[in-house]
């Protein structure tokens, strides 16, 4: 069993440092994309409009809209949770215990998915304050 437990939690981590590679590669081709479709737009010797590339940089730059994002996370996360608890059900079958732990971990998994909401909340109020 510890030797199981073992391979479970590197399958964990493993999994997580995909997650996160994939993400910083994710950014990474998209604005090799936007500075590509820059550089297409100079060399066909077209006007360039300001806004337009404020937007197409603003995309990649941070400036998108937090809350939103955090309340989608929130939700997904939120979402997960109930299939934890009855991953743990399902694995009760097989050791009694298990049920109780994967019931605690699918708490954990709410709290993080109801924090990420009130985040969202709360940063789409200082968005609201900062436009005025």
């Amino acid at each position: 069993m510890g030797e199981a437990a073992g391979l479970a939690a590197l399958g964990f981590w493993l999994f997580l440092a995909a997650v996160v590679v994939a993400g910083i590669w994710f950014d990474s081709r998209k604005r090799e994309s936007q500075q590509e479709t820059l550089r297409r737009v100079v060399e066909s010797g077209q006007d360039i409009d300001p806004a337009m590339v404020d937007k197409l940089l603003a995309a990649g730059a941070g400036r998108d809209r937090i809350d939103r994002e955090l309340k989608v996370a929130g939700l997904i996360v939120i979402f997960v949770a109930p299939g934890l608890a009855l991953l743990g059900w399902f694995l009760s079958a097989l050791r009694e215990e298990l049920l109780g732990v994967m019931l605690g971990v699918a708490l954990l998994v709410g709290f993080v998915g109801a924090g990420l909401l009130v985040a969202g909340k709360v940063s789409e109020r200082w968005y609201r304050e900062d436009q005025g």
